[in-house]
């Protein structure tokens, strides 16, 4: 968690740039990410050259000899005339050529730009980027997230970040281990992912390593992640998003999250060369999805795999985002995945199919609905997470009405004591189908046929049982009978303030 006073340098950086005339929030995210990038390469240097020098060693230098005065600890010390130049003409493009070793972020610098024009700018930048804590590993990710979280509307393909808490309450239904891998096919800025590293470090690295087994015996085991750190750093996420931009912004926040060589690569993921090209590790592999895809707007046909196109014929991106989740995922993989409720309940023959395919095909198991205001100030739609597991059967769907999730539902999301999120957890972790039978509740389970039946309809209002409380009313003729004494008591009041006026 950061404290006040980091809170206080990022706002000052944010105005800095708002006031230096760089006000799209993206565009400031992306050049204080270059700059912060710049002075990662320089401490990975740094690590190095001292590494070499306690051991005698030899390193692949980032900086070759005639280089060192593009290195961070060095052109921070020049004044604003000369380190512009310095910074856009040649710290830039040695961006393009360089890389934290196998670092999935040096590969999204090809095309990197400093859009920071005046002097001055850059050299505020430069010095409050200096004094982050980007060398604490415990800081730096909760940095850059407070950072991320400044972006506050939505992208023109429908793109917005799905709130941390929300992204936690994913993982956690989802449970993911260490050894399986985790892909997100429109990462966005890598929110789910980081999501997922951060609860992996939380349940893996408690109590400095204690293992409890079932019958609560307790072994000291020291860092239970660590058997799986070459799995985490390159090989457990896999991240695909067509905004180069975003690619840049998601390698960033994992690597300050402690994975520095995720699998994160510009990919149009519903196009027509992605599922034919999918790498080996992408494709009927990935053991969970979690995702909230871009849902606004339609695609052209000629531009979607036709091997999408074949299980669900629509141009719509959320029926076809579902569509590819399955397709990436392995046989028993599982996802958690935000849709938009017409999703739920849509009657086209597009939307019937989907839901067929998910309940008749695969196992579905819950419906989570959320209230209108979880995605605000990004947009006001109404939305559900569904999970489900690619192959079984469906026996029954666990159904969630989630009304409060701990923040007000206007544009504000002030924090409220209201919060339905952990019961929702809890309820799920504990369902019984053959006990979850009571639909006047928040949580209720629905066998499949019930689903078949109502057309596949997966609205929770669909099956949810109104309870009608019978309310007793006096007969009519009372009612009449004092309605009269009141007008009665009306006219009496009237007449004696008459007689006061004269």
């Amino acid at each position: 968690m950061i404290t006040g006073e980091l809170r206080s340098r990022i706002d000052k950086l944010w105005e800095e740039f708002w006031t230096g005339g760089i006000a799209n929030p993206l565009t400031v995210i992306e050049q204080i990410t270059f700059l912060m990038f710049a002075r990662l390469l320089d401490m990975a240097e740094q690590k190095n050259e001292r590494k070499a020098s306690l051991t005698g060693g030899s390193f692949t230098a980032l900086f070759g000899a005639d280089q060192q005065h593009l290195r961070w600890s060095r052109f921070k010390n020049l004044g604003a005339s000369e380190m512009l130049p310095v910074v856009r003409d040649e710290v830039f493009p040695h961006f393009r050529s360089t890389a934290l070793e196998n670092s999935a972020f040096g590969d999204t610098m090809k095309d990197a730009q400093m859009l920071i024009q005046k002097p001055s700018l850059l050299v505020s930048a430069v010095n409050m980027i200096d004094a982050l804590p980007l060398g604490n590993a415990d800081t730096k990710g909760d940095l850059y997230e407070y950072l991320l979280s400044k972006l506050t509307t939505a992208g023109i393909n429908g793109q917005f970040r799905t709130p941390r808490h929300i992204i936690r309450f994913m993982v956690e239904l989802l449970d993911p281990t260490p050894q399986e891998t985790v892909g997100d096919p429109a990462c966005g800025t890598g929110g789910f992912l980081v999501g997922v590293m951060e609860y992996l470090q939380e349940k893996y690295t408690s109590e400095a390593g204690i293992l409890v087994d079932a019958e609560g015996n307790k072994t000291f085991t020291g860092d239970l992640l660590e058997p799986y750190r070459a799995h985490i750093r390159k090989g457990l996420f896999h991240g695909f998003d067509f905004d180069s931009t975003m690619l840049r912004i998601a390698s960033m926040n994992l690597m300050l999250h402690g994975v520095d060589a995720p699998d994160i690569h510009w990919q149009d993921t519903l196009s027509t060369s992605f599922p034919d090209n999918f790498p080996n590790h992408a494709r009927d592999s990935l053991d969970v999805i979690l995702a909230n895809p871009p849902f606004k707007g339609s695609l052209d046909a000629e531009d979607v795999h036709s091997s999408l196109l074949a299980k669900v014929k629509t141009k719509k991106t959320e029926l076809l985002f579902m569509v590819l989740i399955l397709r990436m995922l392995k046989l028993g993989g599982r996802s958690a995945t935000v849709v938009p409720d017409g999703v739920l309940f849509g009657s086209s023959k597009a939307h019937v199919e989907l839901r067929k395919m998910l309940l008749d095909d695969n196992q579905l198991e819950a419906v989570i609905s959320l209230p209108s205001g979880v995605f605000k100030p990004y947009a006001g739609v109404s939305t559900a997470i569904v999970v489900f597991t690619k192959g079984g059967k469906t026996d029954s769907v666990f159904f969630y009405d989630v009304q409060a999730d701990g923040f007000s539902l206007d544009d504000k999301r002030d924090p409220v004591k209201d919060n339905d999120l952990p019961d929702a957890l809890t309820r799920w972790k504990a369902r019984n189908p053959a006990q979850d039978t009571d639909r006047t509740g928040k949580a209720f389970c629905v066998p499949a046929d019930d689903i078949r039946a109502q057309k596949y309809d997966l609205s929770l209002s669909r099956y949810r049982e109104t309870v009608h409380v019978e309310e007793d009313y006096d007969p009519p003729r009372l009612i009449l009978s004092r309605m009269k004494e009141l007008h009665a008591e009306i006219a009496k009041d009237m007449a004696e303030l008459e007689e006061m006026l004269g």
